[in-house]
Parts: structure tokens; C-alpha cells; sequence
């Protein structure tokens, strides 16, 4: 019941910030479960068949293309879940208030770095296929292994817009679109507490 309120209750922009969340996401974990289910069957192929009989020739390539896919990929992902690199501790300790600013101000500084990020990759990416290389195995134009780059720069730059107007629109501090700030009281090394 709380739920439907909540979503009627909701204004346009958060609204737009929740579907264009609900399309990015799907894009990412589609392209994230794809990439590693592919690796790792591509790779146990590829063992087998260099055990009993030949190597698979284009093995290398498409694994490099598929590491490069579900890492720039997981950029974006991390910034969602709010599982890169931050100053945690830091805004812990500080009032909800201080503690939203500090976020958006992040937010902002991260979604401009990951903003030049996709547009000097997307230069490289333009570069790379003016020169009209191909890949050894396969044949292909090299340029298609650094499409994911400026894409996945600018889903990251997409997440921190997202973060920036969660922040703006709700009453609590977050630290993604989809992470509420929260101190984390993690337990180490899984015993009881002390």
C-alpha cells in the first residue's frame, strides 16, 4: 500500500529518473550476464579443444572484446550500486544535510570527468576507425572493440546525473539512484560480534 502511494505521489522528474534507471538497467545487466556467461563458455571451449584437438583461433579476441565489454560496462554498474571508490567513513560521520551536499557536489565533479572520459573516447573511438585497421583472427575492423568505451563512459556520467537529481528530489541523502546513504557497520571475518 505504502509503495503505490509512494509512486503516485511521485513528481515528473522523478518519475523520468525511474524509468530512465528501469532502461539503463536493463541494459546493463543484459550485457553483464551475456558477457560473462559468453567468457566462460568460450574460454572452457577453448580449453577443451586445445586439450584433445585444436585451439579455437579467434578465442583471444573475442575474450579481449568481452572483457573490455564487461568492464566498461560495470562503470556504469558501479556507480548505480554505489560500489566504486568513495569516502564512506567521511560522510558517515556527517549530518544528513552536509552529507547530501558533499554527494551532489561528487556527483556533479564525477558525472564532468566521465562526461570529457566518453567524448575524448569517442574521439579515439572516431581515430581508430579512420585508419581502418582489422583484428589477426577475425578479420574485423579494430574500432568495434572500442565502441563499448565512450558508451560506457557515458551510461557512468548518465548514473551520476541520475545520483544528483535522486538527491535534489528526495528529503534523504543517497548515495547512488539506487543506494539510500546509510553507515554500513560491516562485521569482519563473519564471528560474532564482540
Amino acid at each position: 500500500m505504502d509503495e503505490e502511494k509512494e509512486i503516485k505521489e511521485r513528481t515528473l522528474v522523478q518519475k523520468f529518473n525511474h524509468g530512465l534507471g528501469a532502461v539503463v538497467n536493463g541494459v546493463e545487466v543484459s550485457i553483464l550476464v551475456f558477457c560473462v556467461a559468453a567468457l566462460a563458455i568460450l574460454l572452457m571451449t577453448n580449453v577443451f579443444m586445445r586439450t584433445f584437438f585444436q585451439s579455437i583461433y579467434f578465442a583471444e579476441e573475442v575474450s579481449k572484446f568481452l572483457v573490455m565489454l564487461t568492464t566498461f560496462t560495470g562503470v556504469s554498474y558501479g556507480v548505480r550500486k554505489a560500489r566504486h571508490i568513495r569516502m564512506g567513513a567521511f560522510l558517515d560521520f556527517m549530518p544528513p544535510k552536509m552529507e547530501k551536499t558533499f554527494i551532489v557536489c561528487i556527483s556533479l565533479i564525477s558525472a564532468l570527468v566521465m562526461g570529457i572520459m566518453a567524448y575524448f573516447s569517442y574521439l579515439y573511438l572516431m581515430n581508430a576507425m579512420n585508419m581502418e585497421h582489422k583484428t589477426a583472427a577475425l578479420r574485423m575492423p579494430s574500432w568495434t572493440f572500442y565502441v563499448i568505451i565512450p558508451i560506457g563512459f557515458g551510461l557512468a556520467c548518465i548514473q551520476y546525473i541520475r545520483t544528483i537529481i535522486k538527491n535534489l528530489t528526495e528529503k534523504d541523502p543517497w548515495q547512488s539512484p539506487d543506494q539510500q546513504s546509510e553507515y554500513e557497520d560491516e562485521q569482519i571475518g563473519g564471528g560474532a560480534p564482540l
